[in-house]
């Protein structure tokens, strides 16, 4: 990918990214605010400056943000929009009325930051502390972004867990905690209980608490309905009892779902995305829009439909080629994969699906393979950009065979071939050559997603010039 667009001062975000990207990851955090509440205070405290809604979850976190987002702005309110990861480019975790901010908004809100993100690393590494991590540096650039542009609202989705996490700075108007599961356990716990202990930490005083449906419910919904009231959170609104998905009906493109929160009941509104799941984030999200959005009552169900019907989200259940049809998915855990198996089956008439596979080393692979296959006809497995987190392919080529046997297992070292390979699967497969019913599935990992995307981008173009056995 080429990020290399210099702005008036000669900088370009490759390089302001490398800067940025050489500081502890984001999954590698140290548990303390400390350091964001000092950068808060050396900024004047930009946090207070505009209304909050703040999720937390194990999937689903970066969907209802981007729905909550769409309604407010279809309103008229002006929004920030803070998501991660991203996908393709750093610049897509930080949107503004919709737009991620272009290259040289970034860098200038690098430039008016970077100084007092110095003073902070200077006052922690002199004590011996860790400087501030690349999550850390971004969310303080987005809050910052936000409070300067000025937004109204700011919908942010929260990096990993909650209590410990950089964007818990934010005293959000609205707390929503989607479906919590396994995930991270290296730093969040070895239970769900500890885990929804870590998520329940962005409830605040006199927040609105939407809480989606629960996969453990029996073990997660005391904590988070202890924690509501001993923060003095009111009201809690529960998917499944005060909130409903009243109807679904899959549609071209995605759903048409009935809705109904405490306010009233919303018919036949679009969802312009995939699966069950995508129904009840909308349902979140229009609660939380309730709260935030500046009228007494109900929204207009026309608004909300218009609004709704128009969120796309990179890499979730995205169909980004046709003929064949090639679906990339970001989802890496147990419930996200499941999830994508269940949308696939119910939205899409395959014969055939070929998967092009590449997780983090640190993941349940195991279990989200045996998710996977009873889907795909063949694996081909495969190597992603993130060297230093991703699974060898050699390796997950042998828990793959263990699988789904050695006569359904490719590797493939270099991910343009995997995808090569994957799409002479299913031209082979495809007698009527038309690719109705043939699929390829590129999914493990958002950055598995992500570096799809670009090669398949990349290719497009080039690709429309050539038979139909020498596409990628």
């Amino acid at each position: 990918m080429s990020f290399e667009h210099p702005n008036s001062q000669g900088q370009s975000l490759v390089e302001i990214t490398r800067e940025i990207m050489k500081r502890a990851p984001e999954h590698d955090f140290d548990p303390t605010l400390d350091r964001m509440r000092m950068i808060m205070d050396i900024l004047g405290s930009p946090q207070q400056s505009f209304r909050v809604v703040h999720i937390t979850g194990t999937n689903g976190k970066g969907s209802t943000a981007r729905m909550v987002e769409a309604i407010c702005r279809a309103y008229g309110l002006r929004t920030g929009l803070y998501t991660s990861p991203h996908v393709e480019k750093i610049t897509e975790r930080i949107a503004i009325d919709g737009q991620p901010l272009d290259d040289d908004h970034f860098i200038d809100i690098w430039n008016q930051t970077k100084d007092f993100i110095a003073l902070v690393d200077a006052k922690f590494t002199a004590a011996h502390q860790p400087a501030m991590s690349f999550f850390e540096v971004l969310t303080a650039m987005a809050i910052w972004a936000f409070a300067d542009a000025p937004v109204d609202v700011a919908v942010v989705e929260v990096g990993m867990g909650g209590r410990w996490d950089a964007t818990n700075v934010l005293d959000g108007d609205v707390s929503i905690i989607g479906p919590i599961d396994m995930d991270h356990m290296q730093w969040l716990g070895d239970t769900v209980e500890q885990i929804a202990q870590e998520k329940a930490g962005i409830i605040k005083p006199k927040s609105t608490v939407i809480i989606g449906p629960q996969p453990h419910e029996s073990q997660v919904m005391p904590i988070l309905q202890e924690a509501a009231l001993q923060a003095g959170a009111s009201p809690v609104l529960i998917d499944g009892e005060t909130l409903q998905v009243v109807s679904r009906q899959p549609a071209v493109g995605g759903q048409v779902v009935t809705l109904a929160t405490p306010l009233g009941t919303y018919e036949q509104v679009p969802v312009a995305m995939f699966g069950e799941h995508q129904a009840h984030n909308a349902l979140a999200a229009l609660a939380a829009a309730e709260v935030v959005v500046p009228v007494s009552g109900a929204l207009d169900g026309d608004v909300v439909a218009e609004a709704l019907g128009g969120v796309k989200v990179p890499g979730r259940i995205e169909v980004v080629r046709t003929s064949p049809t090639i679906i990339v998915d970001g989802g890496h855990n147990v419930q996200a994969v499941e999830a994508l198996r269940e949308t696939i089956e119910e939205n899409f008439d395959f014969q055939q699906i070929v998967g092009v596979v590449s997780m983090m080393r640190d993941k349940q692979v195991e279990e989200v393979l045996s998710i996977l296959e009873p889907m795909l006809s063949t694996i081909v497995v495969t190597e992603n950009s993130w060297k230093s987190r991703v699974m060898p392919a050699q390796e997950l080529e042998c828990i793959a065979i263990d699988i789904f046997g050695a006569d359904r297992v490719i590797r493939k070292d270099f991910m343009p071939d995997a995808i090569q390979a994957a799409v002479d699967l299913v031209d082979a497969g495809d007698e009527t050559g038309v690719g109705y019913g043939h699929g390829v599935l590129v999914c493990g990992s958002f950055v598995t997603a992500g570096d799809a995307r670009y090669l398949l981008k990349e290719r497009e173009d080039e690709d429309l010039k050539k038979p139909k056995n020498q596409r990628v």
